[in-house]
């Protein structure tokens, strides 16, 4: 079975672009952002709720592979899925496409730790087992 992959939609906007007329590289981290975001909130959990729990999830390590350029208007889509989560650490995967013509732009992953609100690093799997439960839980991908 695979694993859940969700799917954002991004319009790029003008700002985005940089004197060249493409994506300025550090905005992909922002979309990755927003599928991150998307992922978690199909699991019925926010950043919010997680936050209230006093959990955060700090990114530690970023790896972005850049293919083709984005350009101003082009519709985005960006795909999020997990590809692993131990309790302690997190890993997602993204993939951003064109979506017009289906063009591969970029790849990358982001590696976060859980953390209390003191930084403090915990694991989930023993502190907040239905978060945990709840994230490891994968359905199959509809894209």
């Amino acid at each position: 079975m695979r694993p859940y992959i969700s799917e954002s939609t991004i319009r790029v906007r003008y700002q985005e672009t940089d004197q060249m007329g493409v994506v300025y590289h550090a905005n992909y981290l922002i979309w990755f952002e927003v599928g991150r975001t998307d992922y978690i909130r199909h699991f019925g959990l926010t950043y919010r709720k997680l936050e209230e729990l006093g959990l955060l999830l700090p990114v530690v390590d970023v790896q972005c592979r850049f293919l083709q350029p984005a350009r101003y208007d082009d519709e985005i889509l960006i795909h999020t899925w997990m590809e692993a989560h131990n309790g302690s650490k997190l890993v997602f995967a993204y993939e951003a496409r064109r979506k017009e013509d289906q063009e591969l732009l970029t790849r990358g992953s982001t590696t976060h730790l859980w953390t209390m609100k003191t930084m403090k690093r915990i694991n989930i799997r023993r502190t907040h087992p239905e978060i945990f439960d709840r994230l490891k839980h994968k359905k199959v991908s509809t894209c």
